[in-house]
């Protein structure tokens, strides 16, 4: 007879067919852990019941697989919601298991019962209730199909108790396929489409690239490098899409987006995009943050967007459609502009390289003094100017939402396409910079990573120290301790003249907090002392957290602060 088996345990089997070699969870629901444990997925427990989900996230991100999260009902369920937001508004394929009460118990007030299915329908591409368990294989690969397909994004599928320790036959036919990479499937727009797209590049007279997370996400940094070239196409990026091509490239202009004040790259580069006639967006959902409130794409400019969700295709801007997988797209396309005379592109370069190199010496010449600066507290920018020689050794930087995003943004220089800063620009909640790490390195484990987050931030999710303890995960986390919520009383000082009781923090010793958590740490108050900390930390053979006194007057360059700065 047929050795019966568990839904759980069919549940555990299909993990394994789909790749996954993590299961970001805290024991529940009991029965599918203790079968993928079985099975060798690792279980990452976490401390905190709404950081499993970022660092799934961050899983899936450096990974190209689905990153998975277990959690109880209740609860456990609700704090799923900020990261799935999360990742849903960042495009990035994440399946949560949730555990249900039992299905004879549904609608009585069980125990931490909650409707579910409503909770997440706002947060997630697919969610649904498995009620049979002959069926439990068809919803584990739909969940894995929603969240990889079209545009990739977060899925739940809810598990009744009593089905998880159900018995189930095993099924007829042997499942084989693993749909546990993304993008599963990779279409591209219509040659005609292409062919247009190509027509308008080759007859431009200053067109530019704005180039997204989408890009990442599509793997599709060695095409977009291909189409800079071919076309002598100077290009910017997003926040999300920082690191999609080399920012040392003669045709790079850095990110662009709302770092466009005083100090800025963005305020030279700027001008790129004010004078185009063309611009091809590029895996972006031209949100507010990437286009400085909807200000820099010029409406007598013509627009070609290439994204794989139809529905961001002229959502703020009349374009061009492409709608496809950008690799695909990129690789139509470039093949569409090599058969095309592209004399007028190849005659604007050297004024184009000119000024643009001119964009990043007055950037330069800008920033030293603050970049060089030996003042106490100490100058983030002087942080990021320590930092920079690390990404010659393929360092993975991540960020925590506000300013730690904007100080990684606006002050590295990616050093080759496809070099990878994550920062939580989904929904830019504050504490998923940490967690966000700890699934980078989980993907890469020889990558060293760098959590760059702020005071007001990592008290979200410093719990997490005892999570990299027990688990031995080496992130260096760079803590930036200047006793405040910086961006919001500086945004209310922008917008009232004034600020709430709450930007202010009592002292905290954060590196006194990871050494009772057994994690080595340093305070830091000298920047001549900078340097070799970031050495040891990132050398280090376990986490290590540095906590750096800042300027809590310092802010980054965005666009907002433009008149205080300037009359500073």
């Amino acid at each position: 007879m047929p050795i019966e088996e568990t839904v759980a345990d069919r549940v555990a089997n299909a993990l394994l067919r789909h790749e996954v070699e993590y299961l970001f969870a805290q024991s529940l629901p009991s029965a599918v852990v203790l079968a993928a444990e079985a099975r060798g997925i690792r279980q990452i427990s976490y401390r905190q019941e709404n950081m499993g989900g970022a660092m799934a996230d961050g899983y899936a991100r450096i990974s190209g697989k689905v990153g998975v999260v277990a959690a109880q009902n209740g609860p456990a369920a609700t704090l799923l919601v900020p990261p799935l937001a999360e990742a849903m508004k960042a495009s990035i394929p994440v399946v949560a298991l949730v555990q249900e009460v039992e299905r004879d118990q549904t609608d009585r007030n069980a125990f931490q019962e909650l409707d579910h299915i409503a909770l997440f329908q706002s947060c997630t591409k697919w969610v649904r209730r498995v009620q049979a368990e002959e069926r439990i294989d068809d919803y584990i690969d739909a969940a894995f199909t929603a969240a990889t397909s079209g545009r990739p994004g977060p899925v739940a599928i809810l598990l009744p108790a009593d089905l998880l320790r159900s018995t189930v036959k095993p099924e007829a036919t042997v499942r084989r396929a693993s749909l546990g990479r993304y993008p599963l499937d990779r279409g591209r727009p219509a040659d005609e489409a292409i062919r247009q797209a190509a027509e308008w590049i080759a007859a431009a007279k200053m067109p530019v690239v704005l180039a997204g997370g989408g890009v990442h996400g599509a793997n599709a940094w060695t095409q977009l490098a291909h189409l800079q070239e071919l076309a002598s196409l100077p290009v910017c990026t997003t926040n999300m899409g920082k690191g999609a091509v080399n920012e040392h490239h003669p045709l790079s202009l850095g990110v662009l987006g709302s770092l466009t004040g005083p100090r800025s790259l963005g305020a030279q580069t700027r001008q790129f995009l004010e004078e185009a006639d063309l611009i091809i967006l590029i895996g972006t959902r031209t949100n507010q943050n990437g286009t400085d409130s909807w200000r820099q794409i010029p409406k007598t400019a013509h627009v070609i967007h290439i994204d794989v969700d139809p529905m961001e295709i002229g959502r703020n801007f009349e374009a061009l459609r492409l709608a496809g997988d950008a690799r695909e797209s990129l690789k139509a396309l470039n093949a569409a502009l090599a058969e095309r005379n592209l004399d007028l592109r190849h005659a604007a370069r050297q004024e184009l390289e000119d000024r643009i190199a001119r964009c990043w010496a007055d950037f330069e010449e800008a920033r030293q003094p603050v970049a060089r600066s030996n003042q106490s507290p100490i100058r983030p920018e002087r942080v990021m100017r320590e930092l920079q020689p690390w990404l010659d050794d393929d360092l993975t930087v991540v960020a925590d939402a506000s300013y730690s995003s904007m100080w990684v943004t606006g002050q590295l220089r990616g050093t080759g396409e496809g070099t990878r800063f994550i920062t939580p620009r989904g929904l830019a909640g504050l504490g998923w910079g940490l967690p966000l790490a700890i699934g980078a390195k989980l993907a890469q484990p020889q990558t060293p990573v760098v959590a760059v987050v702020g005071d007001g931030g990592f008290a979200h999710s410093w719990a997490e120290l005892e999570t990299m303890v027990r688990l031995n995960i080496p992130v260096t986390t760079i803590v930036l301790n200047n006793g405040i919520l910086g961006f919001q009383r500086d945004a209310e000082t922008v917008k009232f003249g004034r600020y709430t009781s709450a930007c202010h923090f009592a002292p905290v010793d954060h590196a006194q907090i990871a050494a009772a958590c057994g994690c080595r740490s340093a305070r830091v108050d000298d920047p001549a002392d900078l340097a070799d900390l970031i050495r040891k930390g990132i050398e280090a053979d376990g986490p290590f957290l540095i906590e750096v006194m800042t300027d809590p007057e310092a802010h980054p360059p965005l666009s907002l602060f433009a008149g205080m700065d300037q009359a500073a």
